[in-house]
């Protein structure tokens, strides 16, 4: 069976990414025995990975980049965020064994939503946290090899991703 539409694939890759043509750094990396499995054209994963993809079969390597632009973008000024340092405060403190430039730190914003950002600056008054994705700004690197390839359930193409051996498992 070939990857399409409404197929379940599982894949083992090394991810790796570099910033402005530099050296590759190893960003994650699946196995065999910890593959990744997915549910194509769901519209859960980078479009360019899925196309990079489609029409593979199980046994099939692959070995692809996206650049920065189709991946995860570009930084964007405008997510790198100055926040009041009295909101870094615990017990009247400061929280100066969490809160460190380089640190990644979840944060809500004023609806409640978490946001994960890494602290790039602090001042005085203020804390300064980047909150674009981790590898914007990274090309990716994508070496692997099609594990497997089978037809979606009906009930995985109703929730929109895949379900474990033996069902849902959420």
């Amino acid at each position: 069976m070939k990857i399409d539409k409404n197929t379940v694939v599982s894949v083992e890759y090394h991810l790796s990414s570099s910033m402005n043509g530099g050296s590759e750094n190893l960003v994650e990396q699946t196995s065999p025995e910890h593959p990744f499995v997915f549910l194509y054209g769901s519209g859960n994963l980078l479009p360019d990975f899925e196309n990079f993809l489609k029409g593979k079969s199980s046994g099939d390597a692959f070995d692809f980049q996206i650049e920065a632009v189709n991946g995860y973008g570009l930084p964007q000024e405008d997510y790198f965020v100055n926040i009041d340092k009295q909101a870094f405060f615990v017990d009247g403190k400061f929280d100066e064994g969490r809160v460190k430039v380089g640190n990644e730190l979840q944060m809500n914003d004023h609806e409640g939503n978490v946001l994960v950002g890494i602290v790039t600056k602090i001042e005085s008054e203020k804390v300064t946290m980047d909150f674009n994705h981790p590898l914007a700004g990274h090309d990716l690197h994508f070496i692997g090899k099609v594990l497997e390839v089978r037809a979606a359930t009906q009930e995985e193409l109703d929730h929109g991703h895949v379900h474990g051996p033996g069902g849902h498992h959420h």
